[in-house]
């Protein structure tokens, strides 16, 4: 630009009327304005979206798992026939365990349908009851022997299709050839329906039970024992070892370049992601020190390992949040700095070690991928009673029911998914209370 023009220009700024400069300025706070509108309209669209898909998710999660909590049961005319149970009178408890009380059900199931006569439609009927039924009728001769010889009117579970179709998860409508339920099942369900002899009741199996190959006789019980004990362990080991460390680097480690590498260290330890540690666990607590697979122990080393530095930053910054006045106090009163650190800042900063504590095991809680490495993804039956026996988790027994075929593993994910959330909520509900009850504003 010529120095001409910019003449031009600086005498046309110079002249301009006080009008012509509040339009402009007007024009340019209405831009202004308008722009800020923009940004929060985009900031409440973002939190709507992901209002919206949160409360899709838990929508999608409820509906298709609350139906688990209950399971259709039929009641059968059981008629305990001593010569079933025990043939030659020995009354051993063994020979009753060993009974064929699958041929119970079937005779009773005979006396409800006397038309049923071709093989294979006794064969249909019978499949209407759950495979785990005469396990139950093994623990009821084994609690109460009196029961032989007897005829008494007993729930038992049904199989999982017929527990569908009452569901109204299965479509009568939909051809035969299309569905697990036959017709003629469809008729004698309709008819066990008009007799009361069909109902759905709480689902105490699924709180009560192990992993199953059969839908309606599996639970959750086992892989909520193996999660605690994890947890357990990793509690115990964990937040010892974080604490200590939090207070060492915080109060006692000298400032220099190798105390800085290990803070870096650490707080790169806390992204790195779960997998890894799984491997590390696998070559060291198995490969190497031959610890037991599948084991809660290990589980609770490896989600151990991977907590630690969570709870090591959490626990710093809850020491530093304590004034320095406090500290400068106590020593002034001839507290040695191991005294001021654990009779004065300690106390001080345990909400935060603890909120730092519960967040961490929150997180521990829902993994799955440091699991599936160390062999908890194998089928578990029996509870676990120690840390040392073989157990999953509630993450991986999610897993594994997400990939069984059976339309009723998809509510019973769900509903384990249900209870995973909850657990999840409470943990982090109590980090929360913790905070604002006992944290002290300085």
């Amino acid at each position: 630009m010529s120095a001409q023009d910019r003449s031009v220009v600086g005498s046309s700024v110079v002249n301009r009327t006080p009008a012509e400069t509040r339009k402009i300025v007007e024009a340019g706070l209405r831009k202004r304005n308008n722009a800020e509108r923009r940004f929060h309209s985009y900031g409440m669209l973002g939190v709507i979206v992901g209002i919206a898909f949160l409360f899709y998710f838990f929508a999608t999660i409820i509906n298709d798992g609350t139906s688990a909590f209950v399971q259709t049961h039929v009641k059968l005319p059981v008629s305990f026939d001593a010569d079933v149970i025990d043939p030659k009178g020995t009354n051993d408890p063994q020979v009753w365990a060993k009974a064929n009380y699958a041929k119970l059900i079937k005779n009773s199931l005979s006396e409800l349908f006397p038309d049923v006569k071709k093989r294979k439609e006794k064969k249909t009927l019978r499949q209407m009851v759950s495979a785990g039924a005469p396990f139950a009728l093994a623990d009821m001769v084994a609690a109460d022997p009196s029961l032989i010889g007897e005829t008494v009117e007993i729930w038992l579970p049904t199989d999982d299709e017929v527990d569908m179709f009452n569901k109204g998860k299965i479509d009568r409508s939909v051809p035969e050839k299309r569905r697990r339920v036959k017709d003629n099942q469809i008729v004698w369900i309709d008819q066990l329906n008009e007799q009361g002899r069909l109902q759905k009741q709480f689902n105490t199996t699924f709180f009560t039970a192990g992993d199953s190959r059969d839908p309606e006789m599996a639970g959750i019980l086992g892989a909520m024992k193996g999660s605690f004990f994890m947890l357990l362990v990793t509690i115990v080991i964990a937040f010892p070892l974080g604490v200590a460390a939090a207070i060492y680097l915080e109060e006692f480690a000298p400032r220099n370049r190798w105390i800085d590498l290990l803070e870096v260290n650490i707080n790169n330890l806390a992204a790195v992601p779960s997998i890894i540690y799984g491997l590390l666990g696998l070559s060291v607590f198995i490969n190497f020190m031959n610890l037991p697979r599948s084991a809660p122990l290990v589980g609770g080393l490896v989600l151990a390992l991977m907590t630690l530095p969570i709870i090591i930053i959490a626990g710093r910054s809850a020491i530093r949040a304590v004034p320095p006045s406090i500290r400068e106090a106590a020593l002034g009163l001839g507290a040695s700095d191991v005294q001021t650190v654990f009779h004065h800042v300690l106390p001080l900063a345990m909400p935060g070690l603890m909120t730092g504590a519960i967040i961490g095991m929150a997180r521990a809680l829902g993994e799955t991928a440091p699991l599936l490495m160390i062999g908890m993804v194998a089928f578990i039956v029996e509870i676990p009673g120690t840390p040392f026996d073989p157990a999953t988790a509630l993450p991986v027994q999610i897993y594994l029911w997400a990939d069984s075929p059976e339309r009723a593993f998809v509510e019973r994910t769900a509903a384990a998914i249900i209870v995973l959330l909850f657990f999840l909520l409470v943990m982090n509900g109590l980090a929360v209370w913790l905070r604002q009850r006992y944290e002290r504003r300085w």
